[in-house]
């Protein structure tokens, strides 16, 4: 495990507080009904240590208001218990899209999710990192990324702005970014932003074709990823097993050491160098209790 104390690790922005843990392991939590009174009581069953909240439906455009009461409750409870907070933000932006209104709505649905991720003290919204639609070429879309995606990211001047983290998928389609060498043309079409980085999903990237399983897997992969990237881009971790098999380009989530991918690589993503100070969040099946047994695998792993 790394000497390097969580405040001046990777993952986090400088002068944050110091988290009890490596890695705070949480989950995302349901907040329809309050970001506080249902998110965070939710996270609380879960015995969770960081969160990750929706702040629109994540299947729609809507770019709604929140509460003022429930946003700084939300924050003054992260804030004093050191509970990292993240945003996703929806499922339906894509921003290498043929299609005109979709582009303007991503637009308008990121830099919604970006004010809200401030606004409740997120230090980073997840985006999905979109396809090439349309049968156009990746480097067409790459370059609609950069015209349309960068503006965003030059407007994250406050010092709470949250980063961008790109979140890598499953490989299907015609997608922008899947394998950890996808994420550098990415990178360089939004010039390595200083508030760009990277929120790597374990299941997408087995799915995608990096075998994480055997005794060097997981670290090879996420030397890869340093590679591509650099170090302290990776800024946040989905924790998931996969149902199906390495290459399947299938998002399909499993509990953690029911699928494909097993207990072993996540206890050595816990001790990769990049991964110091980096929260994981679960997004895996099985409701409450299927979430509050993943956290607590999650942490045996983590402190044996």
């Amino acid at each position: 495990m790394s000497s390097e104390s969580p405040s001046s690790a990777p993952g986090f922005p400088s002068g944050a507080p110091e988290f009890p843990s490596r890695n705070p392991v949480g989950g995302h939590v349901p907040v329809a009904g309050g970001l506080h009174s249902v998110g965070l009581s939710y996270a609380r069953e879960l015995a969770a240590e960081t969160v990750q909240v929706f702040v629109a439906n994540p299947r729609g455009w809507a770019t709604p208001v929140g509460n003022p009461r429930q946003d700084e409750e939300f924050r003054a409870v992260c804030e004093a218990e050191s509970i990292p907070a993240y945003v996703h933000a929806p499922y339906l932006i894509n921003f290498g899209s043929h299609t005109e209104a979709t582009v303007e709505k991503s637009v308008d649905s990121l830099r919604h999710s970006l004010r809200r991720g401030r606004e409740i003290g997120a230090l980073g919204v997840v985006v999905h990192t979109g396809s090439a639609t349309g049968g156009r070429e990746r480097a067409v879309a790459l370059a609609q990324v950069r015209e349309h995606l960068l503006p965003l990211l030059d407007e994250l001047t406050h010092d709470d702005d949250p980063f961008l983290l790109l979140e890598s998928t499953a490989g299907q389609g015609s997608s922008l970014c899947s394998r950890t060498w996808d994420f550098g043309p990415y990178f360089e079409a939004l010039d390595a932003h200083p508030k760009l980085g990277v929120c790597l999903d374990t299941c997408h990237i087995f799915a995608a074709g990096h075998d994480l399983t055997g005794p060097s897997g997981m670290h090879q992969t996420l030397d890869l990823l340093v590679d591509t990237v650099g170090e302290g881009r990776l800024k946040l971790i989905h924790a998931n097993d996969s149902k199906d098999v390495v290459g399947a380009h299938k998002d399909r989530h499993e509990n953690i050491g029911s699928g494909h991918i097993g207990e072993d690589p996540f206890r050595a993503l816990m001790t990769h160098p990049a991964t110091a100070g980096v929260p994981l969040i679960i997004e895996t099946p099985g409701g409450k209790e299927g979430h509050a047994a993943d956290v607590e695998r999650l942490k045996k792993l983590r402190d044996a």
